[in-house]
């Protein structure tokens, strides 16, 4: 049956479904790679480089030289990417178990990283001089991943406007930055007091709607299944028109069929204990998006976590996720009915350094094996039995938790259950709350012989395999009656 057309309002918005491609994939990485990463020392560089006493702005000026004479617009210039093979990091997302791979459009810091029709500051006129979203569109869709972009440019207006300040002291001060000359200042704004870190609070109109063209240019050039916004719906009737676009298009090149998934965050919380705001977030125009957490139970909608093997922007001081971290984070948000997309950090030539090779390589070998119990599932009554829980919310992720073999995650598919361990036993595995099922066979993912298993009344228990099949955790696939 195919979907109404859209318009531009909440209530029609409302007849979103989420499409059954991204509720089975569960998995899809992200390369959140721009200018940004050349100086490697972590995320929001274009805004902290500007901002006298963060670390940041000492590196620039030590590195660089004062922000009045070096600022932004050369550190794009440095960027290159010279060694970036998008077809080979492709082909290892696809191994590690990505279903979906989704390209940074634009970040806040307003430089475009496809062939802009409406901004002359994009990668194919500077930096790498190469269509970044193009070349990753044609390589996963050639691998045959669903493909998405990701915009962060609504907060651009207020967020880098730190480029109009001046030093309050030292043998700089009162002289103002770069972003201060009107040559630039297409890249830089106009003139503006707002430098909120997030949504500005009064942008004009010419910000607005040139926010509407440019995104709508990403959408339309790049037809992504998936488009993500770092917040919520921008901008009021703007930002709706900009929803409502997207998925009329994606229905027109499906044959009427919505394949679309507009990711947003729900940051009404966050918003009132800060007193900033990130758009307008309405429940069920899209799929709700968790930055750097995840939710408490099961939602009865698909939802996503983003986050990163390490900093958003390329690191070389940072330690990564372990795979170890990354798998029993994806198998506790896949039993709450989520999605993981997981951002692999790139280097500013576009490489992977090898420690993020090889996460992605262990996360890949993990999936080898237990796959089944990922793709396709849909979640059980309960999520979770065990004493161990991750922290939920935005923001509230942990660097580590320790996980026992009474640990467990569920999933399903028809009358297959899958318990997935997140701790090796000393002896078996007791799952208590098998207990009273019916229970007909066992099986553990990646073991040719059947184990051993019995019920009783404390639960199932399942006698641990000679070997280990895989490391981090552990699959049993059981048939109820």
């Amino acid at each position: 049956m195919n979907q109404p057309t859209f318009e531009p309002t909440w209530d029609s918005l409302k007849q979103y479904t989420c499409p059954d491609w991204f509720r089975d994939a569960k998995f899809g990485i992200w390369a959140h790679w721009g200018p940004q990463c050349g100086p490697m020392v972590g995320d929001w560089y274009a805004r902290n480089m500007y901002t006298q006493g963060h670390q940041q702005y000492e590196h620039h000026c030590r590195t660089y030289g004062h922000p009045s004479k070096f600022g932004y617009k050369d550190i794009i210039e440095l960027w290159k990417g010279e060694r970036f093979d998008p077809e080979a990091l492709i082909d290892l997302y696809k191994k590690a178990g990505a279903r979906y791979f989704i390209s940074m459009g634009v970040h806040h810091d307003n430089f475009d990283l496809w062939n802009s029709k409406h901004h002359r500051w994009n990668a194919v006129n500077f930096g790498p001089h190469r269509d970044i979203v193009g070349a990753w569109k044609k390589a996963a869709e050639a691998a045959g991943l669903r493909f998405g972009v990701t915009e962060h440019l609504e907060r651009c207006w207020s967020w880098f406007n730190t480029n109009k300040g001046r030093d309050a002291y030292g043998p700089y001060a009162g002289v103002p930055y770069d972003g201060n000359d009107p040559a630039y200042e297409d890249l830089y704004f106009p003139q503006h007091d707002d430098t909120s870190p997030a949504y500005p609070a009064n942008p004009p109109e010419m910000w607005t709607q040139g926010w509407l063209k440019r995104i709508q240019d990403l959408v339309d050039a790049y037809e992504p299944d998936l488009l993500y916004s770092d917040g919520a719906v921008p901008f009021g009737e703007v930002g709706r028109q900009l929803v409502a676009h997207f998925y009329n298009v994606n229905m027109a090149r499906h044959g009427g069929k919505l394949e679309a998934v507009y990711n947003l965050k729900d940051m009404r919380e966050h918003d009132a204990r800060t007193g900033r705001s990130h758009g307008d977030y309405v429940e069920g125009i899209g799929v709700r998006d968790m930055e750097r957490g995840v939710i408490d139970g099961i939602c009865d909608t698909p939802w996503q976590t983003d986050t990163c093997i390490g900093r958003w922007f390329y690191d070389s001081r940072r330690t990564y996720k372990t795979p170890t971290q990354v798998v029993r984070l994806l198998v506790d948000i896949v039993s709450k009915n989520g999605n993981l997309l997981l951002n692999v950090t790139q280097r500013p030539d576009g490489t992977l350094d090898e420690i993020a090779e090889w996460t992605v390589r262990e996360i890949g070998s993990w999936m080898d094996v237990n796959s089944e119990a990922i793709y396709g599932t849909r979640p059980w009554h309960q999520y979770s039995e065990g004493p161990t829980q991750l922290a939920t919310g935005h923001f509230a992720e942990e660097e580590k938790r320790d996980f026992t073999a009474q640990d467990f995650r569920f999933t399903t598919k028809g009358n297959t259950l899958y318990a997935i361990a997140l701790g090796w036993p000393e002896q078996e595995w007791l799952v208590k709350s098998l207990a009273g099922k019916d229970v007909k066979d066992v099986a553990v993912l990646g073991c040719a012989a059947p184990p051993e298993w019995s019920m009783t009344p404390e639960g199932l228990r399942v006698a641990r395999p000679a070997t280990q099949p895989c490391h981090t955790a552990w699959g049993l696939r059981i048939q109820l009656g």
